[in-house]
């Protein structure tokens, strides 16, 4: 999972230039959030750790956080 929290911050990164990302920080609350943005971190997730993000999957809490992303890529991957 340290991997993957280095892969995810590392992607967030190039979106969160002039904040340093906490890994249990609200991004939605930052309010750079979109939903070009949204599909860009679905894509990047589905391609680097091989999984695929269904339907049910895409709720906020899913993807509110570093540590929420890097619970959702391991729950899809085991």
């Amino acid at each position: 999972m340290e991997t993957t929290n280095v892969k995810v911050k590392q992607f967030l990164s190039k979106f969160f230039r002039k904040h340093e990302l906490q890994d249990d920080e609200d991004i939605f609350s930052l309010g750079f959030v979109n939903s070009l943005f949204a599909m860009q971190l679905v894509m990047f997730l589905e391609k680097e750790f091989g999984i695929k993000v269904d339907n049910k999957d895409l709720d906020m809490s899913n993807f509110k956080s570093i540590n929420a992303i890097c619970e959702l890529v391991d729950r899809k991957a085991s």
